[in-house]
């Protein structure tokens, strides 16, 4: 583990306080008073629900708000190719700790949908940090802790870096992912080019096709590779999967990653932002950086961008066979983690 300009910790803040949290939620919570072990038993897996939808910039947002309308805003951002249960158990236990927890769907997956036909389906980085900062502007959210992985954590980086005034502090799972056009011109080690072989498949136009046709089989493939070690069952997964059936989905993972390649154009009207972005600036909130010591995606070593986090920062390393999709996988050292940096 990494570990550098700590972070204070708090003994009311370790499994303990977690433990009491999710007792508490039974009684606060009535949306998730169906327990795993029952939903199981029925076929079924839990859900964030009943979800609520605004409209914000040129979308109209799904998302799931718990907690009291008055506690410290949180974020929760998914990433890709996931969706907002990928904080089925962190939710609750920041809700029952008093936070307000806001979980939307980013574009492209579940209910958001664009409110024109004409607005391009664009998935450059700068773009998806844009939507939540107009859905914070919709919800009244002055300043909100935000926490996120993959896509997500990316996101979640973004608005630290370029709205550090409206970011109170910043978990990120896989640390800095903040990218550039120029940056992914650079060729990596063959190993490193083999874990991003989607990329390169999505760059095609047979790859477009292949997603679109088979995009339940391919999810399932990333989440198996990405998480070696998580024994999803298959009401999990198809919880999930259901949201990548949202009819903008495959245009806006597609252009997403071709737009990192340089093999397509973002919007000019974004390009300020990602020229910011492309000088990869320091992130000085206080931040809470994860890793799990299973992570089958590609990622970054801790030491290559420790020196990005210029405020207090923490690195943990999250054990147990612990892939990328770590939130899921471990939500009591992700919701820890949001707790601490949030309170600290």
């Amino acid at each position: 583990m990494t570990v550098s300009k700590p972070l204070p910790r708090r003994s009311f803040l370790g499994k303990a306080a977690l433990g009491i949290a999710a007792a508490q939620l039974a009684s606060t919570l009535p949306a998730f008073a169906q327990s795993t072990a029952g939903a199981a038993a029925a076929g079924t897996a839990r859900r964030l629900e009943p979800l609520r939808s605004i409209e914000a910039g040129g979308l109209n947002i799904g998302y799931f708000e718990a907690g009291p309308a008055d506690g410290a805003p949180v974020i929760l951002l998914h990433g890709w190719p996931y969706d907002i249960h990928m904080f089925v158990d962190v939710a609750p236990l920041l809700a029952a700790a008093g936070f307000r927890v806001v979980v939307p769907y980013l574009r492209g997956y579940g209910t958001t949908r664009f409110l024109s036909a004409d607005t391009p389906r664009n998935g450059q980085q700068s773009v998806v940090a844009v939507d939540i900062i107009a859905l914070m502007d919709a919800l009244k959210i002055q300043v909100a802790t935000v926490a996120g992985c993959d896509w997500g954590a990316r996101t979640a980086c973004i608005m630290a870096a370029l709205w550090p005034e409206r970011v109170k502090a910043l978990v990120s799972v896989s640390g800095y992912l903040i990218g550039s056009q120029e940056a992914g011109k650079t060729p990596l080690p063959p190993q490193a080019e083999l874990q991003w072989w989607y990329q390169y498949y999505f760059a095609t136009e047979r790859g477009r096709a292949g997603y679109e046709k088979n995009r339940d089989d391919f999810a399932r493939l990333i989440w198996q590779t990405a998480s070696p070690q998580w024994n999803f069952d298959a009401a999990t997964f198809e919880r999930s999967a259901a949201a990548l059936h949202n009819p903008d989905h495959v245009a806006i993972t597609v252009h997403n990653y071709r737009w990192r390649l340089g093999l397509a154009d973002g919007e000019a009207k974004y390009q300020a932002l990602e020229n910011r972005l492309a000088k990869a600036p320091v992130i000085g909130v206080p931040t809470i950086t994860l890793e799990g010591d299973a992570n089958g995606a590609p990622h970054p070593q801790p030491s290559a961008y420790a020196k990005k986090f210029s405020g207090r920062y923490e690195h943990r390393l999250v054990s147990g066979g612990i892939g990328h999709n770590l939130p899921q996988e471990a939500p009591d050292a992700f919701a820890k983690a949001v707790i601490d940096v949030a309170r600290g």
